[in-house]
């Protein structure tokens, strides 16, 4: 997601805050820019681009470096506002006196931003950083620290801030609140990041931000203050990591660590599109209200793991818009007759934005008429320009070949649109969708919950499973209702990363064919989750037991009887039935990386994949 780098030394800024912006690209982002002060000029030099650090450095390149040796950069991934230059970071109060950028969210901003304007302050961007800056200012009184901790007071939200203020060279101050925020010490000059990597070629030493503390830095010094207090005993760790290692946040792997930041991207995907009241903001999507009440089907098309959020879609669409769904392979989408036409709704989901299948798709059918959304991870994508609006998930760049993050935050991208046919063509009641709004903003806490607070517990059960099983040479996937999509996406991580031959049914389909494939031992993995067809999934088991097999069921915590029914369980939350694929889904990514790992593969770089599929 978005990323922080800031200066302050002897040695000029701009060179060392691109570079560092550039160690951040992994992150993700669709604009940056940065901000340059030496102290002797009032102005602020500061540049930005939507797009690339190549636009950025074309648009620096007009600028003359007047070697300033204090600076803060920022590449930002839009969640407030479009991707415009305007809205990109560093942002400057009204007054030209503070600048600031930020990571995360200020959930009270629109409060916030109606009391400043009643004040006679004037806003050039959309955003929600851009209250901080003038909220400082109007607090500022010739103290940068005391009006920063005045005003963090007063935000709601969870962030990381470094800021600067013309009338204090010479000094940056940094706060944060449930989002990373680190200092690089070096010798006379230091630096501040969100992630290691952005300052690790520079320095090793590092002191880390705890929650609502507030440091003042200056290329000498580093004072941290919680409270009214400062804190006297500052560690400074020498961290021992390559570039590699530090982006990967300490994890071994890019996808155990991009498993870990399910919950935030599932969060940033809906956090300002969720209204209190159940509302639902969707205003990229580019078609309006009382057009889309009047779409009368709605066809997905999709390749891989995002066809299986798209079978999650249709579940969520259909239960709560009572509209019918058709889900296609989009490489088969392209060549049969299509259908689609005017009143229809096509939404083609590519974590890229440059799936060619699915590009080719959408086009068909755009040129049938329909409405078509490319719902994507990348702003400016393909997909983006050959569509008539924009649904985007806001999971960051992710790096591991196998998708996770990303297709749980599909997921929850269509559970938005879901609401939102919901709510426009009244299927659902205003109390049922303020509930359902509650229960998936609950979601990322929830899976938080299952990663961290009980990791060692819960992810000691899942390697002990996989472990066990990690020698087999098949596996059979059985669900019902929504544990199909979910079985689906299980099956095909298994097969990514771990090369292990494995199938996947609707566990009705089993007696069907499927069967005969099972001998003594056989593991079977089965999503047993609590449901209107959890004793059909029981029925299913019992057949599977009979031959031999071993079963592996993916089930709802506190749930004894599934306990009798199979010889493994993955304990997952309790969550909404058609909520359960953004849960569960979790426990099979986990296993699938498990058994990988067993086998000695290399799991970020399966063999024979690529990250994005640009050809037919």
């Amino acid at each position: 997601m978005c990323g922080i780098i800031g200066y302050v030394g002897g040695r000029p800024a701009r060179d060392l805050i691109v570079r560092g912006l550039e160690r951040l690209e992994y992150r993700g982002y669709d604009s940056a820019g940065f901000a340059l002060l030496d102290g002797a000029d009032t102005e602020v030099s500061r540049v930005r681009a939507v797009g690339n650090l190549s636009h950025l450095r074309e648009a620096a390149a007009g600028e003359p470096d007047n070697g300033a040796s204090m600076g803060l950069g920022h590449t930002r991934w839009a969640t407030h506002g479009r991707v415009t230059v305007e809205n990109a970071h560093p942002h400057i109060s009204a007054d030209g006196k503070i600048i600031v950028v930020m990571n995360g969210i200020i959930e009270n901003y629109v409060a916030l931003r109606r009391e400043l304007q009643d004040a006679g302050v004037t806003f050039t961007s959309e955003t929600d950083t851009e209250v901080v800056p003038n909220l400082i200012a109007q607090l500022y009184e010739g103290d940068l620290l005391e009006a920063v901790k005045r005003a963090t007071a007063r935000l709601d939200g969870h962030y990381a801030l470094v800021i600067a203020a013309v009338d204090e060279p010479g000094r940056l101050i940094a706060t944060r609140r449930e989002c990373p925020l680190l200092i690089g010490v070096g010798d006379a000059e230091r630096f501040v990041a969100s992630a290691i990597p952005a300052f690790l070629s520079e320095t090793r030493d590092v002191l880390y931000l705890e929650d609502d503390e507030v440091a003042t830095i200056e290329a000498d010094d580093v004072t941290v203050w919680n409270g009214d207090g400062p804190r006297v005993d500052v560690p400074v760790v020498r961290e021992e990591l390559d570039l590699e290692a530090a982006e990967k946040g300490g994890y071994e792997t890019f996808m155990r660590k991009e498993i870990d930041e399910q919950p935030e991207a599932i969060f940033d995907t809906i956090a300002d599109r969720l209204g209190e009241d159940g509302t639902i903001h969707l205003d990229e999507i580019g078609v309006d209200d009382p057009t889309l009440a009047r779409t009368e089907r709605v066809h997905i098309v999709a390749c891989g793991t995002s066809y299986h959020a798209g079978l999650v879609g249709r579940y969520l669409i259909e239960d709560w818009a009572r509209v019918p769904v058709h889900v296609e392979v989009a490489s088969e989408y392209r060549y049969r007759t299509c259908l689609a036409g005017p009143g229809d709704l096509v939404v083609g989901i590519t974590q890229s934005g440059e799936t060619a299948d699915t590009l080719a798709a959408m086009r068909v059918a755009r040129e049938r008429g329909a409405h078509v959304v490319a719902l994507t991870n990348i702003m400016g994508s393909q997909a983006t320009r050959d569509s008539d609006g924009a649904l985007y998930t806001r999971a960051g760049l992710e790096i591991g070949v196998a998708a996770t993050k990303t297709h749980t935050a599909q997921i929850a991208a269509l559970a938005l649109l879901a609401l939102k046919l919901g709510r426009l063509n009244w299927t659902l009641r205003e109390v049922s969708a303020v509930e359902l709004a509650d229960e998936l903003r609950r979601v990322p806490e929830v899976i938080d919950g299952y990663l961290k607070d009980r990791q060692a517990l819960r992810e000691s059960e899942v390697v002990e499973a996989a472990t066990r099983y990690a020698d087999r040479d098949f596996f059979l996937y059985l669900g019902r209702h929504v544990g199909v999509p979910i079985c689906f996406e299980g099956a095909l991580k298994l097969k990514e990363i771990s090369y292990v031959p494995t199938e996947a049914y609707p566990a009705g389909e089993m007696k069907h064919g499927p069967i005969a494939l099972l001998e003594e031992g056989s593991p079977v993995v089965c999503v047993a989750t609590d449901g209107h067809v959890f004793d059909k999934v029981v029925s299913n088991l019992q057949e599977v037991k009979a031959r031999g097999a071993r079963v592996i069921a993916v089930a709802t915590e506190g749930n004894e009887e599934i306990q009798s029914h199979a010889d493994e369980v993955l304990w997952v939350p309790r969550s909404p039935t058609l909520l359960t694929p953004l849960t569960a889904v979790v426990a099979l990514q986990l296993f699938a990386y498990h058994v990988a790992r067993a086998r000695g593969l290399n799991v970020d770089q399966p063999r024979n994949l690529a990250k994005t599929v640009t050809v037919e």
